[in-house]
C-alpha cells in the first residue's frame, strides 16, 4: 500500500526552535562540540540541518499503563517500555533536526546510493539482492519525509552520510529531554502540536513548530515512524542505571518511534516501541533521522 494523498506545501526547515547559534559544520573542534548549548543549530555537508544533543541523563521508558488508554492491539508492547529505568548518555551528538525527506533520500538514490556496496552492511546486500524490483519509496512531494524504505535502506542512506541511524536511546532523550518528558512539548496530549489523530497524509516535514523537542528537532510526534538502530527484546532493559545502551545484540524486529500521521495518542509517546517490522519491511508510515558525530 502506498501513500496516495499528499499534501503541497513550502519546506520549513527554518521553523522555530531554541533561540541559538547556527553553527557550520566544519569549524568546530570536537572540544567546542561538547562545550554547543542544547538546540544548537548546523547544516552538515550534505545542506542537512542538524540540532545539538548534549549529553544527559534522563529516565527511559514507561512505569504503568495507568491513565494511558492504549489501544487493545498496542498493549502487548508495553513490556518493552520496563521496567522506567535511568540511562545516562556520556556523548553529544548532531541530531537531523527534521525527518529524512524525499528530496534528501532521491539524492543519495541520485549520487548512486543503492549500487555502491560500501554503504550497505552484509545483511542489507543481501535484502537488496533478494528484491526482485528496485525498491520503490513513497512520496511524490519534495518536502515530505520518505516513507516506503526499509531499515536497511535507511542504514545505507545514513552511511552515505556519515552517520547512522540513532539508537533507542539517543532517539527517546532528543525527543524527552532532562524531564523526560511523555510528548516533546509535554506531557499532555495536544493535537494541534503533531500531525497524527485524523490525519489522511503525511505532511511536509517541520510543519508543527509548536511541537518540537528540547532540542528543537520537529515531527517526532507523528507524520512518520521513525526507524532506530536498536532490535527490539523484552529483557534488554532493568532497573540499573544504563550507561550509553545500544540495544540487545540480534533479534526480529527493529524499532520504530514517534508514532505515524493517522494513528493515536498512545503510540505517539516518546517511550513507545513499535513492535511487529523486521529490518526488510517497508511502508507508507515509517521514514528516519539519522545522526552524526558523537562526541
Amino acid at each position: 500500500m502506498r501513500n496516495s494523498t499528499i499534501l503541497t506545501a513550502t519546506l520549513f526547515a527554518a521553523c522555530a526552535g531554541p533561540a541559538v547559534d547556527t553553527v557550520p559544520s566544519t569549524t568546530l573542534s570536537a572540544p567546542q562540540e561538547r562545550e554547543h548549548a542544547a538546540g544548537t543549530r548546523r547544516i552538515d555537508r550534505h545542506g542537512i540541518a542538524q540540532v545539538w544533543v548534549p549529553p544527559g541523563e534522563f529516565t527511559m521508558g514507561t512505569q504503568s499503563l495507568d491513565g494511558l488508554n492504549p489501544p487493545q492491539w498496542a498493549r502487548r508492547e508495553f513490556v518493552t517500555e520496563q521496567p522506567e529505568h535511568r540511562v545516562r548518555l556520556t556523548r553529544g551528538y548532531w541530531m537531523d533536526k527534521l525527518e529524512v525527506t524525499v528530496e534528501a533520500f532521491e539524492a543519495f538514490i541520485a549520487d548512486h546510493g543503492y549500487e555502491d556496496e560500501d554503504y550497505w552492511s552484509e545483511a542489507g546486500s543481501a535484502w537488496l539482492e533478494s528484491q526482485s524490483e528496485k525498491p520503490q519509496i513513497c512520496g511524490e512531494h519534495p518536502q515530505h519525509p520518505v516513507a516506503c524504505v526499509s531499515w536497511y535502506e535507511a542504514e545505507a542512506y545514513a552511511n552515505w552520510r556519515g552517520g547512522r541511524l540513532p539508537t533507542d536511546a539517543e532517539w527517546e532523550f532528543a525527543a524527552r529531554g532532562p524531564e523526560s518528558l511523555v510528548f516533546p512539548w509535554g506531557d499532555a496530549w495536544d493535537a494541534s502540536r503533531a500531525n497524527v489523530v485524523g490525519s489522511s497524509s503525511t505532511t511536509p516535514v517541520g510543519s508543527y513548530p509548536q511541537g518540537t523537542s528540547w532540542v528543537g528537532a520537529h515531527d517526532m510526534a507523528g507524520n512518520v515512524m521513525e526507524w532506530v538502530g536498536d532490535w527490539l527484546a523484552t529483557d534488554y532493559y532493568t532497573s540499573e542505571l544504563m550507561l550509553d545502551p545500544t540495544g540487545a545484540a540480534s533479534g526480529q524486529v527493529k524499532i520504530e518511534k514517534g508514532g505515524w500521521w493517522g494513528s493515536n495518542p498512545f503510540v505517539t509517546r516518546a517511550a513507545y516501541h513499535h513492535f511487529e517490522d523486521p529490518p526488510g519491511y517497508s511502508d507508507h508510515h515509517i521514514g528516519f533521522r539519522i545522526l552524526t558525530e558523537t562526541h
